[in-house]
């Protein structure tokens, strides 16, 4: 077993149960803020880095960082849209119209969204005559969805806005938070504010990625400062059980990667679980989710990676190759400033939101364009950083076989893909 001190980390504590945290899961070095692109007048500038060291309790099994930065210095201004993923959008529209029928909502029913970003989904629910509610703390984002019409307030959640909600008669048939959990640093508030701000009978989806799938799936990119904690099935149990909840439901779906979407409803709650739940609580109990030990070889697995994606690229530069990426997701920040791969390897990225264009990534200060750059440059590689979405990405580019291009798959283990073979 690894304890932190080999790996400079200084005991902290747990995040959900308060219990010391010792034990290192990965250690990815220094690394600066992923979602801090850089501006064309700031590339000479000093830049901030900070350990991407992540630790796991052995009380809870909650995979964590420390808190570097507070979330103010991170989502006051935030470089992420969802709706620039067209097969998210579809995703999140799939969910609204299933969930709807589920629950039997209407017109005098209240959705609410944690983390409602641009609007991408609760812009699904007024087509069905349902009302909505988004809370955004990333004032340039939320400012997106309120152009759109949806209300939205511009304020972190947890149980004071709960409480201010519900005094206002703002009480919810469903909640809704996607990929909002491993960002909240103050989780108990958080959660905490569920429940209250829950009808009685309500629900709530909260989904996230699957540490069971980053672990099986060597997803290493996905661990960066602005999420603070990584959850399995054994451990959003226990999350539930501390701050007045149950777990009613979970599915597993396939986005970013492999992730969970848990249903909960309040302890009082006249719902019970389906067999689903017990399903997967006993296929983690069986992996080891609750064994410390379980955790502490997935250091080896990510270094060999490393070595593997370095020579996947070194071999290509040292034959004449060309590559460039496609897309400046923050895993992606995660995975190059880890293997260090710059400029040297990369002449630039590309991504399909204009926030990014003419910035730099943090850290290897890659220079990023619009995708018709792709088209100029002919690259002989695309470099493929939004890994989960390499489906999406490689039939939209499945053009570069025009001039024999391939595409690079750097995750779970770097693979070449020619557009030929993607059906």
């Amino acid at each position: 077993m690894r304890e932190s001190g080999s790996d400079s980390c200084q005991e902290f504590t747990c995040r959900l149960c308060g219990a010391p945290v010792r034990e290192t899961f990965v250690n990815l070095g220094m690394s600066p803020l992923c979602e801090s692109f850089i501006a064309k007048d700031a590339v000479d500038a000093m830049e901030p880095y900070y350990p991407l060291h992540a630790l796991v309790c052995r009380e809870c099994f909650l995979v964590q960082l420390r808190e570097y930065v507070t979330p103010d210095d991170i989502f006051r201004e935030y470089a992420y849209f969802s709706s620039y993923s067209s097969s998210w959008v579809a995703h999140a529209k799939a969910y609204c119209e299933t969930i709807a029928k589920r629950l039997s909502l209407g017109r005098d029913s209240l959705v609410i969204e944690l983390a409602s970003n641009d609007g991408y989904l609760l812009q699904h629910f007024p087509p069905l005559g349902i009302p909505c509610l988004g809370i955004e703390p990333a004032i340039n984002v939320a400012k997106v969805a309120i152009d759109k019409g949806i209300p939205t307030i511009t304020e972190f959640f947890g149980v004071a806005l709960a409480r201010k909600l519900v005094a206002e008669g703002k009480a919810a048939d469903l909640v809704v938070g996607n990929n909002v959990l491993a960002q909240v640093p103050d989780l108990s508030d958080f959660v905490a504010g569920i429940p209250i701000v829950l009808k009685p009978e309500g629900v709530a989806t909260l989904e996230f990625p699957h540490l069971e799938r980053l672990i099986d799936e060597n997803q290493f990119d996905t661990i960066y400062h602005e999420h603070f904690s990584y959850f399995s099935f054994t451990t959003i149990q226990i999350l539930a059980r501390l701050h007045g909840l149950k777990v009613v439901d979970v599915e597993q779906l396939p986005t970013h990667g492999g992730s969970l979407r848990v249903h909960f409803a309040r302890e009082t709650s006249r719902r019970t679980a389906t067999n689903a739940v017990a399903a997967l609580r006993a296929r983690e109990n069986a992996a080891g989710f609750s064994d410390i030990g379980f955790y502490t070889g997935f250091g080896d697995k990510v270094q060999k990676t490393k070595r593997g994606i370095l020579r996947c690229l070194s071999d290509i530069k040292d034959a004449g190759g060309r590559i460039c990426g496609y897309g400046a997701p923050g895993k992606g920040n995660t995975l190059l400033n880890y293997c260090g791969i710059g400029p040297d390897f990369l002449d630039f990225t590309v991504d399909r939101n204009p926030y990014k264009h003419g910035r730099y990534t943090p850290g290897m200060r890659i220079p990023i364009f619009p995708v018709e750059k792709i088209e100029a440059a002919k690259p002989d590689y695309l470099f493929i950083l939004p890994w989960n979405l390499k489906t999406e990405i490689m039939h939209q580019m499945s053009h570069i076989a025009d001039w024999g291009g391939k595409f690079i798959v750097p995750i779970p283990n770097p693979q070449i893909v020619d557009p030929k073979d993607v059906h």
